[in-house]
């Protein structure tokens, strides 16, 4: 679930022109009652403006529709298809917006009509349908740019600016570092906005799980996830799809002593009962409990029967066969 942005990462500017009035002398100080007016209004209207959308919305339509704002990026979830989650950005000072991986067009359409906001990019990481299948309708209604791999430049649908490991692409004034995070698909690549704390992960890193090795090897995926894991702890994670439910019941059957797991489960099924999103999780909370990235983990090897010997790749491909089959 997208968190609330909280006071301390909140930061707001009241930019005022003459509303701050000195005498001359520096004997008397006033405020004119237009910015006295003005700043009582706005320290209202966030209390305001949440209770009045949680009211008209409902609370899990709200929740659901909440932005993560760090600066001046708001990303915003839009749930598509079954289990889909596209990502909407918008930077506050630009107005430019982009999204990330839209598996189809008409909640993306409406999510921007709703705020009355054209598209400026359409982001890919890999080429599957259910990532790319708005891509085409989105670039002709708003003439959105459409970014993708490098590798996969044959494969994304209208790709127009193709990008590689070690890329550096700005969004607006967002620095975003492209990683290739191949295992899923030979060209998936991976999102990171640094100023912003998060990553966008596709079908790579899932809350509790990774991606189905389509075209890539357990050695492939282990280098992915080790590229992922090596941000800071507080990176939120943005992944392809709502199975963090599905995942944690796998997690818990091959490591049930884990008691971060078994809280992070919990937290998970009450969510998901009140069908709100588990998305975005963080890299923290990975680390303790996916068990994809714990694959020196005595508890996962002896559930598995995985030899001390096996190295992490060989133990990651032995935990993928069985959550295939689980």
């Amino acid at each position: 679930m997208a968190p609330f942005p909280s006071s301390r990462r909140l930061r707001a500017v009241v930019m005022v022109r003459s509303g701050l009035c000195v005498w001359p002398g520096m004997r008397q100080l006033c405020l004119r009652k237009e910015f006295l007016f003005g700043f009582m209004r706005f320290l209202s209207t966030p209390y305001r403006t949440l209770r009045g959308a949680s009211r008209a919305l409902g609370v899990s339509q709200f929740l659901r529709s909440i932005s993560s704002r760090s600066s001046s990026l708001q990303i915003e979830l839009v749930p598509c298809l079954r289990d889909n989650y596209a990502y909407l950005l918008h930077d506050a000072h630009t107005g430019t917006v982009g999204v990330v991986d839209p598996s189809e067009a008409v909640p993306v359409i409406d999510a921007l009509s709703r705020k009355n906001r054209n598209l400026t990019y359409i982001l890919n990481t890999h080429h599957h349908y259910d990532h790319t299948g708005g891509n085409a309708e989105l670039k002709s209604k708003y003439g959105a740019k459409v970014i993708g791999s490098a590798v996969d430049r044959d494969r994304i649908p209208g790709i127009d600016i193709a990008l590689k490991d070690g890329d550096k692409w700005m969004f607006a004034g967002h620095e975003v570092f492209v990683f290739e995070t191949p295992g899923h698909t030979r060209g998936h690549i991976s999102f990171y906005f640094p100023g912003s704390g998060a990553i966008f992960t596709g079908d790579s890193l899932f809350s509790l799980s990774c991606g189905k090795l389509f075209e890539g090897t357990p050695e492939e995926m282990l280098s992915s996830l080790k590229k992922i894991v090596s941000l800071p702890d507080d990176t939120k994670v943005y992944c392809g799809h709502e199975y963090t439910l599905s995942n944690s019941k796998f997690a818990v059957s091959i490591e049930p002593e884990n008691e971060e797991l078994q809280s992070y489960a919990t937290r998970v099924a009450n969510l998901r009962s009140k069908g709100l999103p588990t998305i975005p999780t963080t890299l923290k909370i990975e680390k303790k409990c996916n068990p994809f990235l714990r694959t020196s983990s005595m508890e996962i090897r002896q559930s598995l029967n995985i030899p001390s010997s096996a190295d992490d790749a060989q133990a990651l491909g032995v935990i993928r066969q069985a959550k295939d089959n689980f």
